[in-house]
């Protein structure tokens, strides 16, 4: 798993076979986001729209949006409101601005009620109206504000002067008297011109007199993130971290998975892979330990990460696989004696296993038989923490049985390390893996050595031997 991709089959694994877990997570985190909402109360926003009229570039208005939560406007609107302990400082962190399409200057205001939110809001937007009005001209220079006006007199003036000189002019037609009256108006038309020029460009006509596009609509429904959205939010955070953290322990899992491997640790050789049909146990052992009952309530005590089962032949064929171990276990032995079958305790794949092995070599042929017997074996549970295996008596040796994917490599030498230390020579290794047994078939009759299988199951995809 730790050089595979991650794909949607196994993100789908992980849904199927953690549900449990990953349902009890989404649960906590949903719990997580309705305490989280419950230290946050709810907040309500309310908006109101300010029209400026005339020409505007992007940036000026943004600028405007800028002075619309300004010191100066906030300040002014909370004295305007007067309400007990919020300051102007305290507002600036439930205000905002934006310029929207078509000129509009949209002002928010956020309050723990719908009412102080529509307040919040309308005063806002009439006092940046009231200080935008005051900045355009009405508090601007005297001078600077009657040059405009003492021109558009000096026009009239001019243009009564030019109609005055337009009626003594020559009244006859003679070339002189229509060339002076062309001029003329040619003359009172370039000062319209430039007289409208000026008062499009002059920005306390054109950029005066905003207007508040009506009373703030109060809010019906919180300000996100509201309560459900903290639960959900929640809910979902938990699940993909639970999600991640599988990928996560999959990703950087040490456990062996191929035969060269566990070969490697343990430094004895495969004889073979046997396979063991992955159906539920007439009883399942109940184990009094807390924990234990845990995991198997959340549904952790099975691994998620092995493949599914294949689907394996029929009885006889999986028989076939436990003959031919024992059958190259005996040819490996220079005379039949007794062996251990050394087992790590919690694979429960690998003691069913062995206990279909003990059973095949028990009614294999006779020590006398001309193709001598099978070894006689004695199934032993070895713990990986602390891995310790009887001393030498009446075994000679020591027969691995494992299934592959659930140890390392250092929990591997540690059971080699513990078989070398008690006088066994470790003299091979079989690999059990889970397969899925198809509906049972009318056979013919098994063979005078053959005996019925143990009904087991498991968690690994089997191998050929």
């Amino acid at each position: 798993m730790s050089d595979d991709p991650i794909r949607l089959v196994t993100v789908g694994r992980i849904l199927r076979r953690r549900w449990r877990l990953l349902a009890i997570l989404t649960v906590m985190g949903a719990l997580v986001g309705y305490g989280t909402s419950m230290l946050f109360p709810p907040r309500y926003t309310a908006s109101a729209s300010v029209l400026l009229p005339g020409q505007w570039e992007e940036r000026e208005l943004l600028t405007q949006a800028e002075i619309a939560t300004s010191s100066a406007v906030v300040d002014r609107a909370a004295t305007t409101l007067g309400w007990t302990g919020v300051s102007g400082a305290e507002l600036r962190d439930q205000v905002s601005a934006k310029a929207a399409d078509g000129n509009i200057i949209k002002i928010s205001g956020t309050a723990d009620t719908p009412e102080r939110a529509q307040r919040l809001s309308d005063q806002l937007a009439q006092q940046f109206v009231t200080f935008a009005a005051r900045i355009a001209g009405d508090n601007t220079d005297p001078d600077a504000a009657a040059g405009p006006e003492a021109l558009r007199q000096k026009v009239e003036q001019t243009n009564r002067r030019i109609t005055d000189l337009a009626n003594a002019a020559d009244p006859g037609q003679t070339v002189e008297s229509v060339q002076a009256r062309t001029e003329l108006e040619k003359l009172r038309t370039a000062l319209q011109e430039a007289m409208k020029k000026l008062d499009q460009a002059d920005p306390a006509v054109n950029k005066a007199g905003m207007v508040v596009m009506g009373p703030a609509a109060r809010p019906t429904g919180e300000a996100p993130p509201t309560r459900m959205q903290l639960i959900v939010a929640g809910a979902l955070l938990f699940l993909v971290l639970a999600v991640i953290g599988h990928l996560t322990a999959a990703r950087v899992n040490r456990r062996l998975r191929t035969e060269p491997e566990i070969a490697a640790a343990l430094g004895s050789a495969i004889l073979g892979t046997v396979d063991v049909p992955d159906e539920q146990p007439a009883h399942r052992p109940k184990g009094r330990d807390p924990r234990a009952w845990i995991r198997r309530l959340l549904g952790v005590d099975t691994r998620w990460d092995i493949p599914t089962p294949q689907t394996s032949g029929d009885e006889a064929s999986r028989q076939i696989r436990y003959r031919r171990v024992c059958a190259r276990l005996r040819d490996q032995l220079p005379a039949p004696r007794r062996l251990l079958v050394v087992v790590p305790d919690g694979d429960e794949i690998a003691h069913r296993a062995a206990g279909q092995l003990v059973a095949e070599a028990r009614s294999g042929p006779s020590p006398s038989s001309p193709s001598r017997g099978y070894p006689m074996l004695r199934v032993v549970g070895v713990p990986v923490s602390q891995p310790m295996v009887p001393d030498r008596d009446t075994e000679s040796g020591a027969l691995v049985v494992l299934s592959a994917g659930s140890w390392t490599a250092e929990e591997l030498a540690g059971i080699a390390e513990a078989c070398a230390d008690a006088g066994h020579e470790v003299v091979g290794i079989v690999v059990a893996a889970t397969v899925r047994a198809c509906p049972t078939r009318t056979a013919g009759p098994p063979p005078h050595h053959a005996t019925p299988a143990l009904a087991v199951r498991g968690h690994a995809s089997g191998g050929s031997v």
